[in-house]
């Protein structure tokens, strides 16, 4: 395929921008030097544009060409050329064949003409196979070989072909058309069998319509393509997100319409998974044993994913299909571990047996990678769907969509550890994910959750001495994603790493620190907010000046993003990443020493764009400084074009952080 890898296990595969392409492990290359083809001669012979730049290195072609036979099997070539420009380009020619038992490749041969058009063939020493991921949670029959091009230095320009065998069940090839440098000139070409039919989708770049070259063979051809370069931008959506690409499908997939392409796709992945989730007698006894005198349905729904999140230990085995199916129930319940789809087959089977109904829902990790426009396999997670009965307005349940048959669906990651039912994690928030349930199938645009569910709510006590001292505690208490983030923070860290790091981020705010200890209260009670102790003092908060101390208000803490290209008022191309919906309130109250006023504040501030809002005031009572403020946001991205608007809520967060308070000697 010439995009990353779609697979519903949660993973990233790292691959050069010149090919990700599935394929298994390749022929060996041949000791006796060839000559380069006579497609690469001319591809080396295309100039550099005058577009490119600051490119570190140019695509000056990248060829697919899927032949597809009657019983819709798939052989794909490809045909690859990059010209490196600078030595930091030299990683652009880095091609990678990847491959599985399912998945045969001819032939990967590759190729450097110099400048003076010498040629430099790739022999078997310069390949390198690999396992596919490193990574103790995971067990695949994927392998990657990893071309190493002589003489691949600037001037150079180092060409790819590769043939390989597409998985057998698999009747889509995913496009992609942008890369983080320029292409000169991309094609793709399909050739049919007589009576073949296929179905297109675009995704981030105006269709282009196919030239029939010969019977049942189409060819679709981009020049010129800008590259998509985040190297120095912030707060971007992923690169999965923004980069054009298109899908096409054969075969029984090849069904025109956006949602008719969509609901075949949840058909193909419901008839993948059939009879994996039924309940065995097994099961059913456990789901009826953890639910039993549960006294509402959201009772009986935590009793169930609480015990898969802690009992089902996340683990990868994928091998062939097994990337795209699950095992059965009973297998997964037996052995306690599995993966995305494994965990979402468990948590449906245990929920069928208590006469809750769920479903799968194929989604990606990254928001923004599923287009709605375009329906496509594409995306690497599994999670679940569960069905809500007719009038259920528990407020605990925040997750909730409407599907298009009118029933409402509770979104429910069971591989996430660490966030309850009821809540999803910030990056599958506002994403799009393409629910199995049969001929009501489609894509699903999943919730943004309302502000109040996550965030922290932060108090602090503090003393402050004559000689610019302060001691003090700190009551931190998390919700949502904060506390999703912080309980990972713990799940992932011992305890001297967690008193290392805390004391850290606490010395960034307080000069002369001493730490003297944390304590965190219900972190294993997901449906409870984590609540965080802490306690120090720091001999140099406040700066004596003569008669007067000059401290901070905003003791510790940041709101504050680093968003340079955007602060630095450049244009913006593409969104801005917010992460998720949140309310934040800080509250501190500092007892000021004796004989001391508060002589001058800063003054208070109350910003509201929109998509979120500042707000803070510092007061002065009974021998004592108050400071307080909220803080709210209340999408997950904003346009470009309300970088202004960011800008605004930046600056009077930064300039408030700042803002410093005068105490003067009575």
């Amino acid at each position: 395929m010439a995009t990353r890898l779609s697979g519903f296990p949660v993973l990233a595969v790292a691959a050069a921008c010149c090919m990700a392409l599935c394929g298994s492990i390749p022929a060996t290359a041949r000791d006796k030097a060839q000559p380069a083809p006579q497609w690469a001669l001319d591809a080396a012979k295309t100039p550099t544009p005058a577009t490119v730049g600051d490119a570190s290195a140019v695509i000056l072609f990248d060829e697919y060409l899927v032949t597809v036979d009657e019983q819709n099997h798939a052989v794909e070539r490809q045909h690859f050329a990059v010209r490196i420009l600078k030595p930091q380009g030299r990683k652009e020619s880095h091609c990678i064949a990847e491959s599985d038992k399912d998945q045969k490749l001819n032939y990967f041969r590759s190729w450097t003409i110099a400048p003076d058009g010498k040629q430099f063939q790739a022999m078997e020493t310069d390949f390198k196979d690999a396992g596919s991921y490193e990574d103790r949670d995971m067990q695949s029959s994927d392998r990657f070989r990893i071309v190493n091009p002589p003489g691949s230095d600037p001037g150079s320009v180092v060409v790819c072909e590769m043939e390989v065998h597409l998985r057998p069940y698999i009747n889509e090839e995913i496009w992609q058309i942008q890369y983080s440098i320029p292409v000169v000139d991309e094609v793709l070409e399909l050739v049919l069998p007589a009576g073949g039919r296929f179905a297109e989708s675009w995704s981030r770049i105006t269709p282009v319509k196919p030239i029939e070259i010969g019977p049942n063979h189409l060819r679709w051809e981009v020049k010129d393509m800008a590259a998509l370069d985040l190297e120095n931008l912030h707060a971007t959506p992923p690169e999965e997100a923004l980069a054009a690409r298109m899908s096409v499908q054969w075969g029984e997939s090849a069904i025109k319409g956006v949602d008719n392409q969509w609901r075949a796709i949840g058909q193909w992945g419901e008839k993948l998974q059939e009879h994996r989730p039924d309940p065995t007698p097994e099961i059913t006894a456990k789901a009826m044993e953890l639910t039993a005198g549960a006294p509402d349905l959201y009772t009986k729904l935590s009793q169930i994913t609480s015990y898969i999140q802690k009992n089902i230990r996340y683990f990868i085995v994928m091998k062939g299909i097994g990337g795209l199916q699950s095992h059965f129930s009973a297998d997964i319940f037996r052995n306690r571990y599995g993966d995305c789809k494994d965990k979402t087959t468990l948590l449906i089977s245990m929920l069928q047996a208590t006469g809750v109904h769920a479903y799968y829902l194929h989604v990606d990790s990254e928001r923004g990678t599923i287009d709605p426009t375009a329906p496509s396999l594409i995306g690497n997670h599994m999670i679940t769907a569960i069905e809500l009965p007719e009038g259920n307005n528990d407020q605990r349940l925040v997750a909730r969509v409407k599907a298009t048959n009118g029933k409402t669906l509770l979104i429910f990651d069971p591989t996430d550890e660490v966030t309850p039912v009821g809540l999803i994690r910030g990056q599958l928030q506002g994403a799009y994910g393409n629910i199995f349930n049969g001929a009501d199938s489609q894509v699903l645009q999943m919730p943004v959750l309302p502000p109040d569910v996550a965030g922290m709510i932060r108090k602090g006590t503090f003393t402050l001495s004559a000689e610019g001292a302060l001691t003090g505690d700190i009551a931190e208490g998390f919700m949502g994603d904060e506390a999703m983030q912080e309980r990972s923070f713990i799940k992932d860290n011992d305890a001297k790493d967690i008193h290392q790091k805390l004391e850290s981020s606490l010395g960034s705010d307080l000069p002369g620190l001493t730490f003297k200890g944390y304590e965190f209260h219900q972190a294993e009670d997901l449906d409870k907010p984590l609540n965080l102790d802490l306690h120090f003092s720091a001999a140099n908060y406040a700066h004596v000046a003569g008669s007067l101390l000059l401290l901070r208000p905003r003791v510790y803490g940041s709101h504050a993003r680093s968003v340079p290209d955007v602060m630095e008022g450049k244009p913006r191309a593409y969104a801005i990443e917010l992460g998720h919906p949140g309310r934040w309130r800080d509250s501190f109250d500092i007892a000021l020493p004796e004989g001391y006023k508060v002589d001058e504040t800063p003054d208070p501030v109350n910003v509201d764009v929109g998509f979120a809002s500042y707000r803070s005031l510092v007061s002065a009572k009974d021998n004592q400084l108050h400071y307080e403020r909220e803080y709210v946001v209340r999408d997950v991205e904003i346009p470009a074009s309300k970088a202004a608007d960011f800008r605004k809520l930046e600056n009077a967060i930064f300039a408030d952080e700042k803002g410093t308070a005068v105490l003067k000697k009575q």
